[in-house]
């Protein structure tokens, strides 16, 4: 990690994204820490087409890392660092972050023969990397209005038109956008087999990261937005119109191609920017227009200024309450099943005690991060 920043908040920061950020984060950590299989459903991944909240958590923090860039090197831009200077750090902190997404998916074994190369800190990496690279080289929005559009369709000719080697034609051969027999799953298992999150597929693979930079490219595009010279009141409404038709556009995109968060379709990154664009139109018309901020901001504010080290935080609690074990009676269970019994059983709702765990872990995790907010730190990778 780069060195701890201890510098007061800038006073021109949009505090709407940090809070969306942090809200973001925290409902992450959330859906990734319920007991056994009693979660409520709408805590749940949609097992493969359609969605649940759960599905929209991962593009919404993609989407503002796009904002964050656009924010973020225009500020450094203005104090006079280079480009060359910018893109040798956009490429340090995006190796820190793949790096630390392996640690996360290894932590405590480490297995090398079979460790997930894949991960969710890895597809930030990546679509950071790659997004920061195309601002650089040019910072006007015509240029990532055109990738984006380049990206979300060619994606779906890849799926859609591209025979899958050893299947066939999708739609004629095997079913369109088939679970283990789509052009990305394919290439998942030749590029690391043994080493996938689902066996023979995973949701963050090789060729699904084009449309999640889409989704990344949105971000910008959003930020560029909010830099323009129009007043306040009319940007928030800008983008709750934007929100609105990302919506109406990925559900009638959906009906040739579906939303499904582990291809993470083309109408998919429509739909979950359109949500994400309105939470985010809400915000920044309640604190950064009305000036709402206190009170209420606080926790999110704390996650979203160390959300990356929440979450990393929160993946390696997580893997430790699973793989300490420990004598419950006759029984030796882990450490997270010894918790839960002791803390949640007696609720009579198995939902409702999964859900008390989990704000929990959340709970738990807000204590690290606000230390560091405290004390006017944080961390970046």
């Amino acid at each position: 990690m780069t060195a701890p920043s201890l510098a007061r908040i800038p006073t021109n920061r949009l505090i709407s994204v940090d809070v969306l950020r942090g809200i973001t984060i925290a409902f992450m950590i959330l859906v990734n820490n319920d007991f056994s299989n009693y979660a409520f459903p709408a805590l749940e991944h949609a097992e493969w087409n359609g969605w649940t909240p759960t599905d929209l958590v991962f593009p919404t923090f993609l989407f503002l890392v796009g904002v964050t860039i656009v924010f973020s090197f225009e500020s450094r831009l203005s104090r006079g660092t280079s480009r060359s200077s910018l893109l040798l750090h956009t490429f340090r902190r995006a190796c820190i972050l793949f790096a630390l997404g392996l640690v996360v998916n290894g932590f405590p074994y480490f297995p090398l023969s079979t460790l997930r190369i894949y991960g969710v800190l890895q597809r930030i990496a990546i679509c950071f990397l790659l997004a920061s690279i195309l601002y650089l080289l040019d910072r006007r929005p015509a240029s990532k209005i055109a990738i984006l559009v380049l990206a979300l369709f060619g994606y779906w000719v890849l799926l859609r038109w591209v025979p899958v080697p050893g299947y066939g034609m999708p739609g004629r051969d095997i079913p369109l956008f088939d679970p283990t027999r789509n052009l990305g799953a394919y290439v998942d298992r030749h590029i690391f087999p043994g080493r996938l999150y689902r066996g023979v597929r995973d949701p963050e693979g090789l060729l699904s990261d084009i449309p999640a930079l889409a989704t990344t490219l949105l971000g910008m595009l959003t930020a560029m937005w909010l830099r323009c010279k129009r007043a306040p009141l009319v940007k928030a409404w800008g983008m709750l119109a934007a929100g609105i038709l990302g919506i109406i556009l990925g559900q009638i995109w959906a009906l040739w191609f579906p939303i499904n968060k582990n291809l993470w379709s083309s109408s998919y990154v429509l739909f979950a920017a359109g949500i994400a664009l309105i939470a985010l139109s809400i915000c920044y018309w309640a604190i950064d227009i009305k000036n709402w901020k206190t009170g209420w901001t606080y926790v999110w504010r704390v996650f979203g200024m160390n959300a990356i080290t929440a979450y990393v935080f929160s993946e390696l609690l997580s893997s430790t309450l699973s793989e300490v074990k420990v004598h419950s009676g006759t029984a030796t269970v882990s450490l997270s099943g010894y918790l839960f019994a002791l803390c949640f059983s007696g609720i009579p709702s198995q939902h409702l005690a999964s859900l008390a765990y989990s704000i929990s872990i959340v709970a738990i995790c807000f204590v690290p991060v606000a230390i560091l907010y405290r004390q006017r730190i944080f961390l970046k990778v």
